[in-house]
């Protein structure tokens, strides 16, 4: 990091010799580009970027209408995953080391690893199974490493290792596009029958959990049954897929009248929700702000986390409303599960237990944003308190961060005595006269009173 007069700013990783225009601007060439703002058209828009240093290259994608989410392993210090989420791109803690990624099968356009650290020809090519896994049908595979050097492939082991991940990827299906320096791009294959029709290669598996809550490492290729199986170029492109068509929502089970009435609806509760995030409403004659008062500025949140997100409603909403920001949406273990439909959507999230930690660090949300979740964990017999839940809540929420719970009369109004023991700022408001729902708005102050 540099700072310059009253900035932060962050160079190119090691990777990007001639800077991160350069590194985008080649690896869209070579997958057949004229440059990176085309990868849009092209079909990308979701990217998971294994170890990504300081977010350059997330954060440059960001700006071409791309979504990065930043995995790296837990760092004590200089963690990368923190200095991501600090620039306001996507970043969690993960790792490929044993266990299957909380994603669904067939949802990232594209995987980057740029020096990464892992090394793809051990355990039998199980990381790159587990690459397959997540990639699309005519996804990319960006893989930039020293290995790939002519000077590095020189000495004999280097050699063996290369040659077994060339050999792992074309059992795999996947065609390699291109090599250009230390970078090479494969395509993942958009035909099911090359699986049956391969000389070898990993087995089909026989059972695919579409969204594995940290499973194993599996040693199969999943996903070659499902009805998401579109190549990336068939898909509608970002942002109209946002929107999802009837057929799109048929093959997650979602009728189109009940996806419209849930936009409609996070439509307008977003525009109620944006004019309550002011301290007027906790002073001592509190009142909803008034056309007369000052708006919140419309960049004043970043990065917001939403813990029961559904069919990821409020994420659309933010960007239909113009707001700077970017949303994980969190699907709980317990609720059903529309995180493969988040992710057609072209939005990013992941699974999670709220009885155990987040993968993040302290103090990475501006926001924290919950509907009915109260509700779902009480359904379910409270597997661990409302107290714990929240502490979770004010680790990962930064000073001055807000939360905004939405839930039944009676759990907001024993969420109000939990968060008052967290000493937030927190004040209940009323919905529709006709709901029994109620709001809890809070914001966490920069200091304990």
């Amino acid at each position: 990091m540099m700072v310059e007069e009253d900035q932060i700013s962050f160079p190119s990783d090691a990777h990007m010799a001639d800077g991160v225009e350069d590194y985008a601007h080649q690896i869209a060439e070579m997958i057949g580009l004229r440059n990176e703002f085309n990868f849009n058209g092209a079909g990308v828009r979701t990217v998971l970027d294994i170890e990504c240093g300081f977010g350059t290259f997330g954060a440059h994608l960001f700006d071409r209408d791309l979504l990065t989410m930043c995995i790296a392993n837990y760092e004590a210090s200089g963690s990368q995953v923190q200095i991501t989420l600090e620039r306001g791109i996507p970043a969690m803690i993960g790792s490929f080391a044993t266990k299957q990624l909380p994603y669904p099968y067939l949802s990232f356009d594209m995987v980057h690893c740029a020096k990464c650290n892992i090394e793809w020809d051990k355990n039998d090519g199980i990381f790159l199974v587990e690459v397959n896994r997540l990639l699309r049908p005519d996804g990319y595979f960006v893989w930039t490493s020293n290995l790939n050097t002519h000077r590095a492939l020189r000495d004999k082991e280097n050699q063996k290792k290369w040659t077994a991940i060339r050999d792992f990827a074309e059992g795999l299906c996947w065609e390699m596009l291109s090599q250009q320096d230390e970078t090479i791009v494969w395509k993942k294959t958009n035909k099911r029958d090359c699986y049956t029709s391969r000389k070898s290669g990993p087995e089909l598996c026989g059972h695919d959990p579409e969204s594995p809550y940290y499973q194993p490492l599996n040693p199969c290729i999943s996903g070659t049954r499902s009805q998401r199986w579109i190549p990336i170029e068939h898909r509608t492109t970002w942002p109209s897929q946002a929107r999802q068509n009837s057929t799109e929502l048929d093959i997650h089970g979602v009728h189109s009248d009940v996806f419209a009435d849930d936009t409609s609806s996070w439509d307008s509760m977003v525009r109620n929700y944006w004019s309550l995030l002011s301290p007027l409403i906790f002073s001592d004659h509190p009142k909803r702000p008034g056309d007369e008062d000052p708006q919140p500025p419309f960049n004043m949140l970043r990065n917001v986390l939403d813990m029961n997100a559904h069919f990821g409603g409020f994420n659309s909403a933010l960007l239909k409303a113009g707001k700077s920001v970017w949303v994980m949406n969190v699907v709980p273990t317990n609720a059903p599960n529309y995180l493969p439909l988040i992710f057609d959507r072209g939005f990013i999230g992941v699974q999670h237990d709220w009885c155990e930690a987040f993968p993040t660090y302290p103090r990475t949300y501006d926001m924290v944003h919950a509907d009915g979740l109260l509700s779902l964990e009480k359904s379910h017999k409270h597997r661990c308190s409302t107290l714990d839940i929240f502490l979770e809540v004010d680790r990962i929420l930064r000073p001055e961060g807000w939360v905004i719970i939405r839930d039944t009369a009676p759990l907001i109004e024993a969420a109000r005595s939990v968060v008052t023991q967290l000493r937030w700022d927190a004040r209940i408001l009323d919905l529709d006269i006709a709901s029994d729902e109620k709001l809890l708005v809070c914001q966490k102050p920069f200091l304990r009173k």
